[in-house]
């Protein structure tokens, strides 16, 4: 894997990443990291990706892993971050795949790149928010997203003092954590060293206006949920698969928040065959 820095028009900079197959490439694939990550591929995506022949590439959101900062971003605005990281590797077409904070991310690129968005995958990834069910329902620690909706300096205020609470995640969250994606607690911790501007940033773009609709979002899209999530609610994942034009549901029962990325192999396979892989 290859790390490189994109600089942008507005003069910002963009720590992005690039892992070609070893063999002949059979899809380009978006990788949005969760909030807060480094913007690096985990572990088993790379893996899952390589058998298959895909090339994944990602990259730091603003303020995450030595991305500039971006203060005042909307959902939106990381079509453009992407398509400029495409642009830098020579890359034409490619699908997108989000977790958690990522999949809103990965929708918007969709939105935003016209023809060179193949498909989608969100995992975990909150809604928009909308008074057409209880948004904040099944949330075991919604404090944090809540604050975001007061704005950025309230957001900022309540990161100062905290502390992730243990009831967000399931028995199968903790063995994911311990097991087949122990990388993501790894990285997690790694992306303290740049702070928390960017997971500030990333719960206000979710609480505000993403500028764009989920119906414009034209390519083929799969929501993938944990039925145990306590982070992301199934009901986000099956608001939006009703709400976005072109979308299959994967409701994985025993999963929760974290546990649901068992999913990546099978939601590549989907984006490779265009049906669904259980």
């Amino acid at each position: 894997m290859i790390e490189l820095d994109v600089r942008l028009p507005d003069g910002r900079m963009l720590h992005a990443f690039d892992a070609l197959p070893e063999k002949d490439t059979r899809l380009t694939l978006a990788w949005h990291h969760g909030s807060p990550q480094t913007g690096a591929p985990l572990r088993p995506v790379l893996e899952a990706a390589a058998v298959r022949g895909i090339r994944v590439f990602s990259y730091a959101r603003p303020a995450y892993g030595g991305s500039s900062a971006q203060h005042g971003r909307d959902v939106a605005s990381a079509a453009a971050d992407v398509i400029a990281v495409a642009d830098a590797l020579g890359i034409g077409r490619f699908a997108g795949m989000g977790a958690s904070g990522g999949g809103p991310h990965a929708l918007a690129g969709s939105a935003r790149a016209g023809d060179r968005a193949i498909g989608v995958v969100t995992l975990a990834g909150i809604a928009p928010f909308t008074t057409q069910f209880d948004w904040f329902e099944g949330m075991a620690a919604p404090e944090g997203i809540g604050s975001a909706f007061e704005g950025r300096a309230a957001r900022a205020r309540f990161e100062q003092t905290a502390q992730f609470d243990p009831a967000q995640f399931v028995a199968a969250d903790y063995a994911a954590l311990d097991g087949a994606w122990s990388s993501l607690g790894e990285d997690v911790g790694r992306s303290a060293a740049w702070g928390t501007d960017g997971l500030v940033d990333d719960d206000v773009a979710f609480a505000s206006p993403w500028g764009f609709g989920l119906d414009e979002v034209r390519a083929p899209v799969l929501v993938v949920q944990g039925g145990l999530d306590r982070v992301v609610p199934p009901a986000h994942a099956t608001w939006m698969a009703r709400s976005l034009p072109d979308a299959t549901l994967w409701l994985r029962p025993d999963d929760g928040h974290v546990s649901v990325l068992d999913a990546v192999p099978d939601a590549m396979d989907w984006l490779l065959t265009g049906r669904l892989v259980r």
